[in-house]
């Protein structure tokens, strides 16, 4: 349960990150008992490549604590959203970090804010979105496959996130987001085969100020015909982005140093031994990667005007 908050020790149920390397760590539970595959109790121990750990032993240890394993050792963390993001079971493809913090950024989230999310999929966002509107905002998240809604939905209550998330199973290119949050939205995010079927949808959604809406499409096709959609709708703001990570290497390297005694007249006197030797510098500098990092999909952004100004619009076309 301690994805709900930030707190210094481990109770009994909480969700912690057994981190041991950069590129290897593990989401485990603060249990002492767990349930086999034929639903029997048996302790709950944890296999690593540095030894076995007793998830039971974590109870009351602090957050950021250096255990000892057999062969090694590992720190014990406190779970957040960029964690969970990399270790999720995969029920679908998911959104990774350098997505997902643009689109908490061009939605304006903020602690208040009702947000409506269609399809939950593994719900690798959904954990950053809670985390951005919690404590008094609200995520609705809609997905049209029953067994991930049910899956997902025991997951937010194993991390104590009930309380800022309803997950419902619906097909909103179809039904919509449901009468009761109309007017009530203040931000939109579409991850759909056909998010176009959906954004007629989403107009009715959004409070009188409007609202923010993102769709994520892996093909430029699909954001073609999203986007003059979107224009026939009313949105305004249209922008269509691609986020590619490139990680520079930072190393040191030596460059030659011109050496002025070099360009002095020549002596014919001097010995050819008595020249100065060449001279280096050691410097540092940024190296880039020799590969560009692969496509993932495409971040359409869209605003909603107020509803005033639309109406005002419409008067102004009459007249």
């Amino acid at each position: 349960m301690s994805f709900c908050g930030y707190k210094s020790e481990i109770r009994e149920g909480d969700t912690v990150i057994l981190y041991l390397t950069i590129n290897q760590y593990y989401s485990i539970e603060a249990k002492n008992t767990t349930l086999s595959k034929k639903g029997l109790p048996i302790q709950n121990v944890v296999q690593t490549p540095y030894g076995s750990l007793a998830c039971g032993d974590l109870i009351g240890k602090k957050f950021g604590t250096k255990i000892q394993l057999k062969k090694g050792w590992a720190y014990i963390l406190q779970p957040t959203p960029e964690f969970w993001t990399e270790i999720l079971p995969h029920r679908t493809q998911i959104i990774y970090t350098p997505d997902v913090s643009m689109i908490l950024l061009f939605l304006e989230l903020k602690p208040s804010s009702i947000v409506i999310e269609s399809g939950t999929g593994s719900g690798s966002l959904s954990h950053a979105i809670i985390r951005k509107i919690k404590p008094s905002g609200h995520l609705y998240t809609f997905d049209f496959h029953e067994t991930r809604v049910e899956i997902v939905r025991k997951e937010f209550a194993d991390h104590g996130l009930s309380d800022f998330v309803t997950v419902q199973t619906r097909d909103v290119c179809t039904t919509g987001f449901g009468e009761e949050l109309h007017g009530k939205v203040d931000a939109i995010f579409l991850d759909l085969p056909q998010p176009w079927s959906a954004a007629n949808f989403t107009r009715e959604m959004f409070k009188s100020r409007g609202g923010r809406l993102c769709s994520f499409s892996p093909c430029i096709e699909q954001v073609q015909k999203m986007c003059g959609v979107l224009s026939n709708l009313g949105y305004q703001e249209i922008q269509t982005m691609e986020i590619l990570q490139s990680n520079f290497a930072v190393q040191k390297r030596k460059m030659n140093v011109l050496n002025l005694n070099m360009l002095k007249t020549p002596n014919p006197n001097e010995k050819e031994n008595d020249k100065t030797e060449k001279e280096f510098s050691n410097f540092v500098t940024s190296v880039p990667p020799n590969s560009l990092p692969g496509h993932t999909g495409y971040l359409t952004f869209a605003t909603f005007p107020p509803t005033h100004s639309i109406y005002c619009n419409n008067l102004n076309k009459n007249v």
